[in-house]
């Protein structure tokens, strides 16, 4: 390796080290790392510009825009009050299903949205039927974090693969003639929540909900303003109807998923005055938007633009390449499981973004199918981050609301004891139909 790669190198991973010790705020330690590169000489302050994917930018402010009017419907709310009823009481029943719903919802939302969207209906339960919190809605957070990838809205690492591959919404329900990522993560998402279904009637063995009490209540009634509500949905609706439809406008899924914003907004500022809720004007809706992670996501882009402007990337693919070409399914394997563990500590956005330029590289230099690779990095590093909150962002803020619900710190102890074996259940269960789906067929 020669000074610029060692240089792009050390700032990387000494950057990636401020963001998961946290010694310094994240998004500062990843523009320092971005200002280090510039001044060391890896690339010039344009082309770091250059090298963020602002389209993925554009598609994430545009879905958290349109999903903080989606949260503010009471949607959410009339759909966790059907499943109250549902239980019939089950406390068990009333989490998993709870939880189930929020993954699925995580398919078009990001997921630390979701849980916020959640995690005041599982408070409402367990303050009026007195249990517990903590364990309800760290299951909403992993469940949230694990479906994230199974379509192209949900999660940055779909949209980073779109970025890389130029895959298509349509592809992660059918890629190559063969069922991806929304089908494999589904096998594996049921039986984990099967599991956890089983975990819970044991825990919760004993405890019940009256939910006779709320015979007078109507799940409708969570929904203030009904208009408003078909308002968020229809235009939520269309708008991921037409990034579906991406190739038939022409269109960037940014630019699409930016038209679906603004016409949101239009509409409640031009007819503010016809719903009877207060709805909230442009200055509070882009005040509600997480802009440290659009900084971080931007610095990330850069960064990992600076390993591949460097060579390090293709270094890297280099070391990889002997094992995949003598076996795809051993080096599949390895890539799977070494993976997972990795994004349990490090932020896995950053490390799968460099992993899949090193695939994306490889492929290009070896003429093999990326894309048993691809989809074995991407379902490993959703899953695998679910074991700590250096891993999932979503697991920090259910963890954290959590503890404040409930008045108490959790122990290390109890919270790995939800998240290991939540982990290890959703990686094997992924493993087996990755590998006969993808994986064997593909291999010579």
């Amino acid at each position: 390796m020669d000074f610029m790669q060692i240089a792009a190198g050390t700032i990387f991973l000494a950057s990636i080290i401020l963001v998961i010790t946290g010694w310094i705020d994240s998004v500062l330690a990843a523009m320092l790392g971005i200002l280090m590169m510039i001044f060391v000489g890896v690339y010039s302050d344009i082309d770091a510009f250059k090298i963020v994917d602002w389209n993925v930018i554009a598609i994430l402010l545009s879905i958290w825009i349109i999903s903080g009017y989606f949260g503010k419907s009471g949607v959410p709310d009339f759909l966790a009050a059907i499943i109250l009823k549902l239980s019939k009481g089950n406390v068990a029943v009333f989490v998993t299903v709870l939880g189930m719903l929020a993954g699925y919802v995580s398919m078009l939302i990001d997921n630390v949205v979701v849980v916020l969207m959640f995690a005041p209906v599982v408070f409402h339960a367990c303050r009026r039927f007195n249990f517990p919190a903590f364990a309800p809605v760290m299951f909403v957070g992993l469940c949230a974090n694990f479906m994230g990838t199974a379509m192209l809205l949900g999660d940055l690492p779909p949209q980073m693969l779109h970025s890389v591959s130029g895959i298509e919404f349509s592809g992660f329900l059918w890629h190559s003639g063969r069922p991806s990522s929304f089908f494999i993560l589904n096998v594996s998402y049921i039986i984990t929540c099967a599991y956890f279904y089983w975990i819970f009637s044991k825990k919760y063995k004993g405890v019940r909900m009256d939910v006779a009490s709320m015979a007078d209540e109507k799940p409708l009634d969570h929904i203030k303003d009904k208009p408003f509500a078909i308002v968020s949905c229809g235009v939520f609706l269309l708008t991921i109807i037409a990034m579906a439809l991406r190739p038939v406008f022409g269109y960037t899924l940014g630019f699409i998923a930016m038209w679906g914003a603004i016409t949101l907004i239009l509409i409640f500022e031009i007819f503010k005055g016809r719903f009877t809720i207060e709805t909230p004007n442009v200055e509070q809706v882009l005040s509600e938007l997480d802009w440290r992670a659009i900084f971080f996501y931007v610095s990330l882009f850069a960064l990992v633009g600076g390993l591949e402007h460097a060579g390090v990337i293709k270094t890297i693919s280099n070391l990889i390449t002997p094992l995949i070409k003598t076996s795809l399914i051993a080096g599949s394997t390895l890539l799977y499981w070494v993976t997972a563990p990795i994004v349990g500590i490090v932020e896995h956005d950053a490390y799968i973004l460099t992993m899949l330029y090193v695939i994306r590289d490889l492929a290009k230099e070896t003429g093999m199918n990326p894309w048993p690779l691809y989809w074995m990095l991407l379902w490993a590093g959703t899953l695998g981050s679910n074991l700590t909150i250096a891993g999932a962002p979503a697991l920090f803020v259910a963890k954290s609301m959590g503890e404040k619900e409930d008045q108490r710190k959790v122990g290390l102890k109890e919270f790995l004891g939800m998240t290991v074996p939540y982990v290890v259940v959703s990686l094997i269960f992924c493993y087996i139909p990755a590998m006969l789906v993808w994986v064997i067929p593909f291999a010579k």
